[in-house]
């Protein structure tokens, strides 16, 4: 008899009851498909739901499972586990809007990598979750299609971008999901719905078939229920992928196996704690929960050191002007000729231009293409663009001098708890601040990791762990013993 319901698997231990024929992929389907029809109303977790497709492609899991146990062959890892997509990841046959009007009718005829890794590891679709608009934002109440309410509050945002995989997770409507990390939009929504973003090294996971946002900042990352599933999911879709000339031709370390060894203590690990990362304005509980987990760490066996990273303070200032120079590029093709759904208007080509974006695009997408197109603009550029790719500089040299003295760091991954629905809306400002702590990690190219790290007035608080870029190991070791000696990741939701 199972200890927990099946939507409340995590997917190494479904795809455990799944190898061992103690459940089947179509009763695991089932499950989450009728946890999402009793609570994702209230939730609005997801876009598109596959249900269909999910049960076809569970069946014939099921045949695979019973051939590879009759003939005594091990299937592949992720066999008959259902999958939740960030609905800005290409599917083939599956509608991806990229959660703006522009692309609500695009369908893909191909599939991302990362898809094309999962199905080949035996995952199955069954929906595409919500996201802000082009994967900017972070409340995921800039989505074209509605606003994702978190299973902790729901009056309060789950996060963003990739919320709509967090409050799925949170609120057991998925196994895994996987969300993409721009300037920390896996790892935010981990911290506000007490779930696990990781953000792999840049140029670690493949982007081909991913709809861009920023080219040099955007990576795709698992999001999940535990830390032993990210690194499930991250020796899955990790590797260099011709298609996408920005991954790097390194072999990936076998990550869960690298936490199977039991062994739980920390003993002469170095964790740096940057003292830039205790700011004014961070949310009291936030403070606690980070100084009891760095507590909690010592008594691990780990070293605790206190560092600076100076140039933390330029990290928002920077992101905000590369991001959305780049956006402003990638976004430049959906003009109603070329790309994105066209506007029924008279006129020239100029009139469809302005009528397309016009209409086409939200308020957020809006803004970040003129702040960024008058970053690039004549007079501007060496100004703004070019000086914040100095600084870019200057922020990863940082990191590598930090990374000479410690083996990773510690910090809290949002400043305050999950802030309530249109409290930050009408306030650019204050919404990019939320991102404060998760910036400059992807302008270094590093990996981060964000875990359950307390409880603030019954509200998620999430605990970053940073590493040296390729060092994904390290960061989910110390990640792993920090979770399995603490129950935070245990605490569910009362929907």
């Amino acid at each position: 008899m199972l200890e927990t319901r099946l939507e409340q698997l995590t997917a190494c231990r479904a795809a455990a009851l799944l190898r061992q024929g103690e459940i089947s992929s179509v009763e695991l389907t089932r499950a989450i498909l009728e946890r999402i029809s009793a609570v994702d109303k209230k939730i609005h977790a997801y876009l598109n739901v596959t249900a269909e497709r999910a049960l076809t492609d569970a069946r014939a899991a099921d045949a695979r499972l019973m051939a590879a146990r009759r003939d005594g062959e091990t299937p592949p890892p992720l066999l008959g586990v259902p999958m939740s997509i960030k609905d800005v990841i290409s599917t083939r046959d599956v509608v991806t809007t990229a959660g703006s009007r522009m692309l609500e009718n695009f369908t893909p005829v191909y599939d991302a990598t990362v898809i094309e890794k999962l199905n080949a590891a035996g995952a199955h679709l069954i929906g595409k979750t919500n996201l802000d608009e082009f994967a900017m934002g972070s409340s995921t109440e800039n989505s074209a299609f509605g606003v994702t309410r978190n299973p902790w509050a729901l009056e309060r945002v789950p996060g963003g971008s990739s919320g709509g995989s967090a409050a799925a997770l949170a609120a057991d409507e998925g196994i895994f999901a996987l969300g993409t990390d721009t300037g920390g939009s896996v790892r935010q929504p981990a911290s506000l719905t007490n779930t696990v973003g990781l953000r792999p090294s840049y140029g670690r996971v493949s982007r081909w078939g991913v709809i861009a946002f920023a080219s040099s900042l955007d990576q795709v990352g698992p999001m999940t229920k535990d830390v032993r599933d990210a690194a499930l999911i991250l020796d899955v879709i990790a590797g260099v992928d011709p298609r996408d000339a920005t991954t790097v031709d390194m072999p990936a370390p076998n990550y869960l196996a690298g936490l199977e060894t039991g062994d739980l203590r920390l003993t002469g690990v170095r964790v740096g704690a940057p003292r830039e990362y205790f700011v004014k304005g961070m949310a009291r509980e936030v403070e606690a929960a980070l100084r009891a987990a760095l507590a909690h760490l010592e008594t691990l066996g780990a070293e605790i050191h206190e560092i600076s990273l100076p140039h933390t303070q330029y990290a928002l200032p920077t992101y905000y002007l590369l991001a959305p120079a780049e956006a402003s590029a990638n976004l430049a093709r959906y003009d109603g000729v070329k790309y994105g759904a066209r506007a029924d208007t008279p006129g020239d080509v100029w009139d469809v231009l302005r009528a397309t974006r016009g209409r086409g695009f939200g308020a957020e997408v809006k803004r970040r293409i003129m702040l960024g197109t008058y970053a690039l603009s004549a007079g501007y550029y060496d100004a703004y663009y070019l000086k914040a790719q100095k600084t870019r500089t200057l922020i990863k040299h940082d990191f590598d001098q930090a990374f000479n003295q410690v083996d990773v760091l510690v910090s809290a991954a949002a400043p305050t708890p999950a802030f309530r629905i249109g409290e930050k809306i009408d306030d650019p400002l204050q919404m990019y601040l939320a991102d404060l702590f998760t910036l400059a990690q992807p302008l270094a190219g590093i990996p981060a990791l964000c875990i359950p790290g307390g409880f603030g007035a019954g509200l998620p608080i999430g605990l970053q762990i940073m590493a040296r870029a390729f060092d994904e190991a390290k960061m989910l070791r110390v990640a792993h013993a920090y979770e399995q000696t603490t129950d935070w990741h245990t605490r569910k939701p009362v929907l």
